[in-house]
């Protein structure tokens, strides 16, 4: 077995060689048309990305010292989360609108159009994009001023809000033109404009953009997009980034403002009382006079003042959570501003509150990207819910806590003021203002300082992403790809070959395998003989070909008949006649001859005598004269121009004699050939047609049965087995005849064995030597 036989890689190749000039113009048609698309039809694109830091304190990034102290209101986010924000609809709508996407611009070529974002002079402007009324093309022309455009039979000024058929339009001058010539060849550029949906720009911007985390420890996230415009590209990136750093930082500043007015309203209202307060004291000192307070008394004001002043921040804290709990019973799974906690020590309160923000938020930002069913949604919604009855039992526990320590506070100071008796009264009352204006100092300076604290919160900062890399485009198209698009065409022209190739073989009804051969009949195939190509009506002449030889010298061998046993008489036939059975009988008899052997070639053919024709002896008197009782064996028996080879000839009166057979004569002449004679070669009718051969085949030691590569009807050869055909037929051997070369070139690439490459051994010396001694 070769090494392609065992090779499937090798095996393909050599099955499909021969057809290399089929192969070779499907290659070149493809390649021809795959040139023809990227020239003509293809619109390049380009690759435009971007990178951004994610500010995730879980993967160790985060604000500086000095931000954090300053900013109270930075809160840290997670990198997946944001990803989905800068994937939401809304923020790319933002950009559409930003970037009058929904109005693109185009040079009309004479294959393609060409975006012209950079070369238009002018681009369109809608006042409501959500209501334009959608167009696919819409021509337009520009005066040389630009002072006024015209779109079809319009003419609209530039610079202005105008009405339109398709909405409330402006033109104005492209300030992002960067080419002052268009990029088409043609002396007058065609442009026009469309008007599309901007949920629809924004939908198909969405499937061409790509965000994803630079790996799972990282905070990079990596955009990028592809375009047909470069500078486009990077204007849609770096405009998403920029909506999505002002989203981020609007959010923050609506918390601080918030927070800002509830400190602003405390402010006022301590103003007040502290103004009251000192009205009192004036009035109370005008009215009393100075007062000297006692050891005691200092003693008192120092207790008192400091109960005082916790039961004010007690006050102040009962304020706070009534204000925390009064939010988180009115909230519905509604994103707002979490009130100030202004005063509440307890950092379990400030985390859940803290937690209740961010989860509302993200709730708000998915809710906008996803589904109502998205199991990601469903998570943070559950987890709302089970944060706020966290956050009142923390505000009731506190409350009661806070309620309790009041009270001990309050009866502290009861028993403060039962020792108060023995002093004056105007002392008392002296003592009792200073205490309350006091506490109000203290909560005055203490919201000060708050309020400080929240204004400085407003300082810019970096948001909550920082720019690693603005976007950029690359400096050559990305896609299409020539490399890629000549290999699919390689590819395809391959397979359609391949297909081509399969088919044609496949559909024919004619045998052309040997397998298709041995599939379907038991007997062995003893030789295949390849296709010789004979001049019609030519006499037999000897081979000269050295493949012609050798296979017949195969066959000889195959067949046996230079071993021990008896194997003279040898029946050749086949199934329907141009089976190529007198090709067969006439070579085979003349290479027995050439080993030196007597051999007598009988042609039973009568009616269709072809063997006869070959030896030049059609019509002259043979085997129906002998059946007839006519001649004697040796008046019949021919010589030929070939030593050792004899032909006995069908006769003159040829038709149908099958009866004559069955008659003593044919086997007294069987006889006499077997006793003068090494071998009997005979030709008969085909089996098919007539039942000539069976009656001979009793006669015969071999019966060889020729089929002929693309000739042979492949149901015929069903047949065969199936009608128990050669069971009649008496040791069938099969001769698989006329085997063309596959393909389109006259190689030694056959239909037989395979499909591989078979060397035939070339020999011009001993050829010629065979020759002459053949005409001796």
């Amino acid at each position: 077995m070769t090494s392609h036989e065992n090779n499937p890689f090798l095996s393909l190749i050599y099955k499909y060689l021969p057809f290399w000039p089929l192969f070779a113009l499907l290659l070149t048609m493809s390649f021809i048309a795959t040139w023809g698309y990227l020239h003509f039809f293809a619109i390049p694109s380009y690759e435009v990305s971007a990178s951004l830091i994610i500010k995730d304190e879980k993967k160790g990034v985060n604000d500086s010292k000095m931000t954090e102290s300053i900013d109270a209101f930075t809160s840290n986010n997670i990198v997946e989360n944001e990803i989905k924000v800068l994937y939401s609809r809304a923020l790319m709508k933002k950009v559409v609108h930003n970037l009058h996407l929904y109005a693109p611009v185009f040079e009309e070529g004479k294959f393609k159009a060409i975006s012209a974002y950079t070369s238009s002079p002018i681009k369109i402007k809608a006042k409501d994009p959500d209501k334009l009324k959608e167009v696919s093309k819409l021509y337009f022309t520009i005066e040389e001023d630009y002072n006024t455009i015209k779109v079809g039979k319009n003419v609209y000024p530039t610079g202005k809000w105008v009405n339109t058929p398709y909405g409330k339009l402006k033109f104005t001058i492209n300030k992002k033109r960067v080419n002052n010539k268009l990029r088409t060849s043609q002396n007058t550029t065609v442009l026009y404009f469309s008007l599309v949906e901007p949920k629809k720009v924004t939908n198909k911007l969405l499937d061409k953009i790509n965000i994803k985390a630079e790996n799972k420890n990282a905070t990079v996230v990596n955009i990028k997009l592809y375009d047909q415009e470069p500078k486009r590209g990077e204007d849609i990136l770096n405009t998403l980034i920029q909506m999505y750093n002002e989203v981020s930082v609007k959010d923050r500043n609506i918390l601080a403002t918030n927070t800002l007015e509830f400190v602003e309203d405390r402010i006022k209202l301590v103003e007040r009382e502290l103004e009251d307060l000192e009205s009192q004291v004036v009035e109370y000192r005008s009215n009393k006079g100075a007062v000297n307070l006692s050891e005691q008394g200092k003693l008192y004001l120092e207790n008192v003042g400091n109960n005082d002043q916790k039961i004010s921040q007690i006050n102040l804290q009962l304020a706070v959570l009534d204000k925390v709990e009064k939010y988180v019973i009115s909230k519905n799974k509604t994103s707002g501003i979490v009130p100030s906690t202004l005063g509440i020590n307890d950092p379990v309160l400030s985390q859940l509150l803290q937690k209740l923000y961010n989860s509302e938020i993200e709730y708000q930002k998915l809710k906008l990207t996803t589904a109502a069913n998205n199991p990601l949604l469903i998570t943070l919604t559950e987890e709302i819910e089970n944060i706020r009855p966290s956050i009142l039992e923390n505000i009731r526990n506190q409350r009661a806590t806070l309620q309790a320590s009041r009270s001990n506070l309050i009866s502290t100071n009861n028993q403060y003021r039962a020792v108060l008796n023995s002093i004056p009264q105007q002392e008392r009352d002296l003592m009792e203002i200073s205490r309350q204006q006091t506490i109000k100092n203290n909560a005055y300076s203490f919201l000060l300082q708050k309020r400080e604290e929240t204004v400085l919160s407003y300082a810019p900062s970096a948001g909550v992403s920082r720019i690693v890399d603005m976007a950029e485009s690359s400096s050559i198209p990305a896609n299409p790809k020539p490399k890629t698009f000549y290999l699919l065409a390689t590819i395809f022209s391959l397979v359609l070959g391949v297909c081509i190739v399969t088919i044609k073989e496949q559909s024919n009804r004619k045998v052309l395998f040997r397998s298709e051969i041995e599939a379907n009949v038991s007997a062995p195939i003893v030789a295949e003989l390849s296709l010789t190509k004979k001049a019609k009506g030519s006499l037999f002449k000897e081979p000269t070909e050295t493949p012609v030889l050798e296979q017949f010298r195969k066959l000889r061998i195959t067949m046996g008949l230079y071993g021990k046993d008896n194997r003279k008489k040898i029946m050749v036939t086949s199934s329907i006649p141009g089976e190529g059975k007198s090709f067969v009988s006439s070579n085979l008899a003349y290479n027995l001859a050439c080993s030196g052997k007597k051999v007598v070639l009988v042609d039973f053919d009568v009616r269709n005598p072809n063997t006869s024709v070959l030896f030049d002896m059609y019509k002259q008197e043979g085997i129906i004269e002998y059946l007839f009782g006519e001649k004697t064996p040796e008046a019949i028996i021919r010589n030929t121009q070939f030593m050792n080879l004899n032909v006995i000839p069908a006769g003159i009166a040829i038709g149908d004699h099958t009866d004559l057979i069955l008659n003593g004569n044919f086997k007294t002449l069987f006889g006499y050939l077997e006793e003068n004679y090494d071998y009997i070669v005979v030709d008969t009718p085909p089996i098919d047609l007539v039942s000539d051969a069976y009656v001979l085949s009793e006669y015969c030691d071999v019966t060889l049965l020729v089929m002929r590569h693309a000739h042979t009807p492949k149901n015929l050869v069903r047949d065969l087995s199936q009608n128990d055909v050669l069971k009649s037929l008496h040791n069938v051997a099969i001769v698989f005849n006329g085997i063309k070369p596959r393909g389109f070139v006259s190689g030694q690439f056959g239909y037989g064995y395979g499909y591989g490459h078979a060397s035939v051994y070339r020999d011009e010396t001993y050829r010629a030597r065979s020759i002459n001694a053949s005409t001796r």
